[in-house]
């Protein structure tokens, strides 16, 4: 079936949609040379319905797409949503909505971190997922019908992963757990960033003030650039020369010209005049706006083993319970509790906290016990005498 290429055929396709209970969605796009992702294809499924989208095609108008991306009664099924969803608020202003994303599903049903698509389609719709497109260029035209075919592909089969995956859900009651992660994804916020905080990017490699004052100014001066040029942020200017006229920040066009990765014709335009400015800005800034490093979270002494049997909990719950443990604490969540038992993070509240939160905290203070059954081979949680146990004597005293 051709791709729909103007605003009437988009128009009916999409007013048939709006009956729908939901639609799978998914883009094609490109940005190697852009700042904003290039919207190049879009494929839409209903129930009973697929087709591709052709938003190049001369003369369309998408806004019938997005008056369906933003029907509340129509839930919009992506995989890995994240951007796709940047691609619509960028087009429309608005964040597709409601929306539901199968992967972050999928490790709520036990498949594992950030479960790719075509795992997904291979296991719930029992599909083979054609490779040989995947480096096509999307923004040539005019695209194959095998290519339209592997796009389609991508929503077709998307259909059935999330119909099980729902099922899956109600049965094991976890589809409240959605409810945080479709918050986030739903939140303009996500998507969005903001020149003043683009040096939080970066990876200072130093905390002097000074340094930092000028890396803000000068990333915040490179967001902007791009934004407004639509270009990568890293042709605009790489990470590391940021860095290095932070490092010494020249005062004139002659100490801006020994930067590595800058050059006579680069310092002597107009970029040469905004980066000057940008570093004059930095040192100039007020004590109270200087960026502060992040803080380093430094564990007291003695709780790397209580770091590690966390570790250990959190594999053994998530296994048991089939959902993935990056869904329920990271690294330094696991720090975290081991250093305060009342630490703000998602481990601690609501279903993470019955999951995995409550125990951790019962093994942390000796209430619970990590054992063997008698298999040798699975691991089991022991209560403990709730009476204070007494511990042997370290072999390394600790402060």
């Amino acid at each position: 079936m051709p791709m729909i290429a103007d605003t009437a055929e988009l128009a009916a396709f999409c007013q048939r949609l709006s009956s729908a209970p939901y639609i799978t969605v998914d883009t094609e796009f490109m940005r190697e040379k852009t700042y904003y992702p290039q919207l190049c294809l879009v494929q839409l499924a209903g129930p009973d319905e697929a087709r591709a989208v052709d938003p190049l095609a001369p003369g369309m108008d998408l806004a019938p797409l997005f008056e369906l991306m933003a029907n509340p009664n129509v839930l919009k099924v992506f995989h890995a949503a994240r951007q796709d969803v940047e691609i619509f608020l960028h087009l429309s202003g608005a964040v597709p909505a409601p929306l539901f994303d199968t992967q972050v599903a999928a490790m709520v049903c036990g498949f594992g971190d950030s479960v790719g698509y075509e795992t997904l389609a291979s296991q719930l719709a029992k599909a083979r997922i054609d490779k040989s497109q995947r480096f096509t260029d999307w923004a040539l035209r005019p695209l194959t019908e095998k290519q339209i075919q592997y796009a389609l592909a991508d929503v077709t089969h998307l259909r059935v992963a999330y119909e099980k995956l729902v099922r899956k859900l109600e049965r094991n009651g976890r589809l409240d757990w959605l409810v945080d992660e479709m918050a986030e994804l739903a939140s303009p916020d996500t998507y969005r960033t903001d020149p003043e905080n683009a040096w939080k990017r970066l990876k200072p490699r130093s905390s002097s003030p000074k340094f930092l004052a000028v890396l803000k100014e000068l990333a915040a001066w490179r967001e902007r650039e791009a934004q407004e040029r639509d270009i990568p942020r890293q042709r605009m200017l790489r990470d590391e020369t940021l860095m290095e006229i932070a490092a010494h920040h020249p005062a004139n066009v002659d100490e801006l010209a020994r930067t590595r990765g800058m050059g006579k014709g680069m310092v002597e335009g107009r970029m040469g005049t905004a980066l000057l400015e940008a570093v004059k800005r930095g040192l100039a800034l007020p004590e109270d706006q200087i960026p502060k490093p992040p803080e380093r979270v430094e564990l007291p002494r003695g709780l790397g083993p209580v770091v590690d049997l966390l570790k250990v909990l959190l594999k053994m719950k998530c296994d048991a319970h089939g959902v993935a443990s990056k869904l329920v604490a990271n690294s330094a969540d696991i720090e975290a509790i081991a250093a305060d038992d009342h630490a703000e993070i998602p481990a601690l509240h609501g279903w993470r906290r019955d999951l995995f939160g409550e125990d951790a905290l019962a093994l942390k203070h000796g209430r619970l016990a990590l054992g063997f059954c008698t298999d040798g081979r699975k691991l089991r949680l022991v209560p403990m005498d709730p009476v204070e146990p007494q511990c042997a004597p370290a072999l390394v005293e600790v402060d």
